[in-house]
């Protein structure tokens, strides 16, 4: 399936889908959003990698900064932090460019690495818009973590780009639809950035629907 413009999803909700299920569609179906600690530390980050699409040449490098990038095939699109083209005759030709360059995606997060793959899954997505983009095979790419101040090298297995696939189709299906689900409650609620929208608390016991229209009735 080829998706259209209109139909692509940003890279960045693979996290939130991957994180929680409602979350994702409580941002991306219903345009819901509430800002917390996290997502503005998250910001200002993210504000220093992104350049809007400056090129700068290093030796043998070029360093893209805020690269937009989407894929027909997976219906997603988004901005990749950084990507490195290091020469390589393997590599493809690029525009304004001497020789054959093989691209390196970089994502820049807060915090540590975490034991989770929410990273990875999102830096595979950018490494899959890459490929289709490029006509190349984008087989690595890192991770910059701002508190260890290091960067950490990601291979790109055909497994991760296998299960990018199988969420990304998920969501087009939630998407598609205009659903959003309704998930088991936990710990990790706490942290969440739509806590008092969601009403993690009220879903256990009723519907919102219903708790809205028990007050109207009231």
């Amino acid at each position: 399936m080829v998706y259209e413009d209109d139909d692509e999803l940003m890279i960045s909700g693979i996290q939130h889908f991957h994180f929680c299920k409602r979350q994702w569609a409580l941002i991306h179906i219903e345009q819901q959003w509430e800002e917390n600690v996290r997502t503005i530390e998250g910001q200002h980050l993210h504000r220093n990698a992104d350049q809007p699409f400056t090129r700068e040449k290093r030796g043998e490098k070029l360093v893209v900064r805020a690269m937009p990038v989407n894929s027909r095939e997976l219906g997603v699109t988004g901005v990749c932090d950084v990507v490195e083209f290091i020469r390589d005759d393997r590599g493809v030709a690029i525009q304004g460019a001497e020789g054959k360059y093989l691209p390196f995606p970089i994502e820049y997060k807060r915090g540590k690495p975490k034991l989770d793959d929410t990273d990875v899954l999102q830096l595979t997505a950018q490494a899959m818009c890459l490929e289709e983009m490029l006509l190349c095979e984008v087989t690595l790419g890192y991770i910059f973590y701002n508190e260890i101040r290091h960067r950490i090298e990601v291979p790109l297995t055909h497994d991760l780009k296998s299960e990018v696939t199988s969420i990304v189709g998920e969501m087009q299906d939630y998407y598609r639809r205009r659903y959003t689900p309704r998930v088991k409650t936990g710990p990790f609620c706490k942290s969440c950035s739509l806590l008092h929208i969601c009403l993690p608390k009220l879903m256990n016991k009723q519907s919102v629907k219903s708790y809205v229209e028990g007050k109207i009735r009231e």
